[in-house]
Order: structure tokens, then sequence, then C-alpha cells
């Protein structure tokens, strides 16, 4: 795994991509610190820290997108999923590379309250938390864009469609505001993400057997609960998204309240999209 780190970080600062990012996050944040504190001679620096949630958007897909969909495209990843190293090592040295970028970045800014504090006062505990949470959201949106790398070899559409996924994630919150609440809209959402999950082991395993299994058995569940205990259908979309919302998460750590829960939270989504990177790649190894 250090090898495949010390490669994957080296590669960042040889090509363009790690000036890039820095460059692109360093200068957004600053015109963010230059409006909201500068200019306006604020000492609040909560506004900058939720802007940095923004910029995720715009830099993690150029951090993320070359991972390994370029190993896919010159045909490199050959050489590594048939290396002593095994997947795992493999997915979390070139996560943890994306990681040390990131937290390099991230460091730099902390210059930022760094010189608020030299000409006023400025709230500790909700920078610390709000830098710890940063963090932790960065940690899980380099993992999403790291699965989307696995699942293509063209860097556009990785960029892309990590581009979506964060946006979907950014804007969860306003989303459910607007969604049905009824039982019937439940159990087709219900239905929907069991179909979706089996499309996911199909393309995943190649095995429709399984694929098949987990349909019916998903289906059979629903259909028993709809029986048993209609009402966990009331509201299920709204709660589905609540539960997704890493953004509302990310609040507790700006008010200066550092969860254990929120903290495992992040830490089991990062987990779950590395362990999903390792099975995709696991697929493209033996197909």
């Amino acid at each position: 795994m250090l090898a495949v780190f010390t490669r994957e970080l080296s590669a960042f600062f040889k090509s363009i991509t790690g000036f890039i990012f820095m460059g692109i996050f360093l200068l957004i944040t600053g015109i963010f610190f230059m409006s909201d504190n500068l200019i306006p001679q604020s000492p609040n620096y909560l506004s900058v820290l939720g802007g940095i949630t923004f910029v995720f958007l715009v830099v993690v897909p150029i951090l993320t997108m070359r991972m390994l969909s370029e190993e896919h495209h010159q045909k490199t990843d050959q050489l590594l999923l048939t290396s002593p190293l095994s997947i795992g090592s493999i997915v979390m040295g070139k996560y943890l590379a994306g990681v040390a970028v990131f937290l390099i970045t991230l460091i730099i800014t902390l210059l930022y309250p760094l010189q608020l504090s030299l000409v006023g006062s400025v709230s500790v505990s909700e920078i610390a938390g709000g830098y710890i949470g940063i963090f932790l959201l960065g940690c899980a949106f380099i993992a999403i864009g790291l699965f989307v790398s696995s699942l293509t070899e063209n860097q556009v559409v990785a960029a892309v469609v990590t581009f979506g996924l964060l946006l979907l994630l950014w804007i969860l919150d306003f989303l459910q505001q607007g969604l049905p609440g009824d039982r019937f809209s439940g159990i087709v959402f219900a239905i929907l993400i069991v179909v979706a999950v089996a499309i996911f082991l199909y393309f995943t395993i190649r095995n429709v057997f399984i694929a098949a299994a987990a349909t019916i058995v998903g289906g059979g569940f629903i259909a028993v609960l709809s029986v048993v205990r209609p009402a966990s259908f009331d509201g299920l979309i709204v709660r589905v998204l609540k539960w997704f919302s890493l953004l509302a998460r990310y609040r507790d750590f700006t008010g200066g309240l550092l969860k254990l829960s929120s903290v495992v939270y992040y830490l089991s989504f990062t987990a779950v999209f590395l362990f999903l990177t390792v099975r995709s790649l696991d697929a493209r190894r033996w197909k």
C-alpha cells in the first residue's frame, strides 16, 4: 500500500492535476475569505467554511477523475491487478494519496483564521470543529469520486458523474421539502431501491442468479412489511434522503459540537464507497 501511496502522491505533483486542484481550491476559498472577512472586517469565519463545502463540488472531481480511470485507459491497471498487492491495498494507497493532497491544501487555508486572530477574536471551537467536519466531508467525497473513477476509463466522464453525485448530495436538504411523504410513494421508492441494488449486484459480480435472488428477497420483504407494518413506508423517501445528507451532519461541527455519531457516520460512509471500489476492481480483474 505504501508503494502505491508514494507513487500516486508523486503523480499528483508530477502532473498538473495536483496543482490545478490546489490552485482552484485556494483561489475560491481566498475569494470567500476576502469578501466575507477582509472587506467587511468581520471575524466570522463560518461563512468561509460553509463556502468550502461548495468548492468541493468543483475540485473533488478534478482530484479523483484520473485515479483509476487513467489506469484503465492506459491498460496499466492490468499490472496493478496482477501484482502481489491486494486490491484493498491498491484502493487504500490511491485513496490516501488523494486525501493527503486534500489535507495539505486544507492546512494552507489555516492561514485565513490565523490572520483573523491577529486582528480580532475568533471562536476557536467553531473553527476547529468546522475544519474537522470539512476534513471528514472531503474524505467522504473523495471516496465517492474514487468509486466513480473505477467504473470508467474516460476521465471526463468520471469527473462529470462525480460532480453530478456530489451536487445531488449537496442539494438533498432542498429536495426533501418538495418530495411526497404518502405511503404509496414510500412503497414505490422501496421497490426502486431493491431494483437498483439488484442492478448494481449484476454489473458488479455478473451473476444473474444472485441479482434475481436479491430482487425476490427484497420484494418479499417489502410485501411482508406493507402488511405487517404499513406505517413504515410513511415519509420513507424523506427519511432515506435525510440519512444520506452529509451536509446536515456537517452543521454540528460548525457549531463546535464534535458528535461521535457524526464522525462514525462519515467514516462508515467513506468505508462503504471504498468497499464498492474494491468490488468494482475485483469484478474487472475476474472479467
